[in-house]
């Protein structure tokens, strides 16, 4: 007997979970996501608390592993999606794929090849498209080829903001298809763009409240919204969303921890034009009528934990919350974050917005010649601790080893991250 009855997506390199929720949206189940980051991995079984979350690295885990870890056993995946960390694909003189640093994509197509799914998505740097880059792209492709995938050419490149996402984010994507099934095509454009003001235009303001200088939600009002964010808060009926509703009170701000700023850097800020970087924290500041610039993650705890900028508020004279972030990187309003200003961030900036995912997710539906049905259940979101967890709480509570991720310490003379 099948476990799932809609088509099975497995995510690897999963992240808080953008390209699941993605692909959820568009008629998937997303039987298993694999990520190594434990903190990454609370957040993604938080909000997917259906999907079997693997704390594991892509490089110690078998095709047949994840399935049985997600119980589907021999059951036909439709497609397996994810992003690897691309280092050392501009050697000169050697096969990029043999570059150790880039072993994780090695392990993606040897994933593929193992689970054998109708399909592949794989979401990359823009980057990998430009210069001698290139040529790691080109291995890649062969190295699918050699286990009977073909990718969809000429390869894409997607900027969000045309597919509903506000903001200027530029994504490479291959789509891959087995060789006894159709090829899916790149999806199209949309006429429309969102903007920051239709964003994030409803949000209470953070700084009224008292309460989220310590803790990251409170209950507030919301001001009247705009479509796109009616949909993002479950208050209209979204037709393109073939996603399982999640159980949440929708007066509820989360994910919106105070940032406390001097108020010279306030003065910098207010001071600032729509559109235009703050010459000495060289923050953009947000045009109300215009898209967000992309939103980076930061380094990661191996490499020094450095947060990235985020963008001024249009209206307030401080950044954004990690729920403003959130909104405009296509999140609806119940999926939450690591409590912390850092993690939360980094979480959303590392991912794929949602709905570019589900653009890309769509073709390879149609692909299947599967009409998506819409889950009539309502599923309860997790355990809220599990957006609490520090690094070792989180290594703790997966079995793995505490220093899986290095551990993220700060100097005692400076505010500044640093790494152990």
């Amino acid at each position: 007997m099948e476990r799932y009855r809609r088509p099975v997506g497995i995510d690897l390199f999963a992240g808080a979970g953008g390209m699941s929720l993605g692909f959820e949206r568009a008629g998937f189940d997303v039987a298993a996501a694999v990520e190594v980051d434990p903190v990454h991995c609370a957040t993604h079984a938080f909000n997917f608390p259906a999907c079997k979350t693997i704390c594991r690295s892509v490089a110690n885990i078998s095709g047949s592993e994840i399935r049985d870890l997600a119980s589907i056993g021999n059951q036909e995946v439709g497609v397996v999606f994810g992003g690897a960390p691309c280092q050392g694909f501009s050697l000169i003189g050697k096969r990029a794929l043999d570059d150790p640093r880039n072993s994780l994509v090695y392990h993606f197509v040897r994933l593929v090849g193992e689970i054998q799914p109708s399909y592949f998505v794989f979401e990359n740097v823009r980057g990998l498209t430009v210069g001698e880059h290139k040529n790691f792209l080109e291995e890649l492709i062969s190295a699918f080829a050699r286990i009977e995938y073909d990718v969809v050419t000429p390869y894409a490149v997607l900027n969000a903001r045309s597919y509903g996402v506000p903001q200027n984010r530029q994504r490479l994507f291959l789509m891959g298809a087995r060789r006894d099934m159709p090829q899916p095509i790149y999806p199209h454009s949309l006429d429309s763009v969102v903007t920051v003001q239709e964003a994030i235009g409803d949000l209470p303001e953070a700084d009224e409240f008292l309460e989220l200088r310590t803790r990251d939600w409170t209950r507030a009002e919301f001001s009247v919204p705009s479509s796109y964010a009616r949909k993002l808060r479950g208050i209209a009926n979204d037709a393109d969303d073939y996603g399982y509703k999640r159980a949440y009170d929708p007066c509820v701000l989360t994910s919106s921890l105070r940032t406390a700023h001097t108020e010279k850097s306030r003065r910098r800020f207010a001071a600032t034009q729509f559109g235009k970087t703050e010459p000495v924290s060289r923050f953009f500041k947000l045009d109300p009528n215009g898209v967000c610039n992309t939103l980076r993650a930061g380094t990661g705890s191996d490499r020094g934990a450095f947060t990235s900028p985020r963008p001024i508020h249009p209206y307030t004279p401080r950044c954004i919350t990690n729920r403003e972030a959130a909104r405009l990187h296509s999140y609806p309003d119940w999926f939450r974050f690591h409590v912390t200003k850092w993690h939360g961030f980094r979480q959303i900036g590392n991912s794929v917005p949602p709905l570019l995912a589900q653009a890309v997710a769509r073709q390879v539906i149609l692909a299947l010649g599967v009409k998506p049905k819409r889950p009539k259940c309502v599923v309860e979101l997790g355990d809220p601790g599990l957006l609490e967890f520090s690094m070792a709480d989180a290594a703790r509570y997966y079995g793995v080893p505490d220093d899986t991720i290095p551990k993220r310490v700060r100097s005692s003379n400076t505010n500044e991250a640093v790494y152990a």
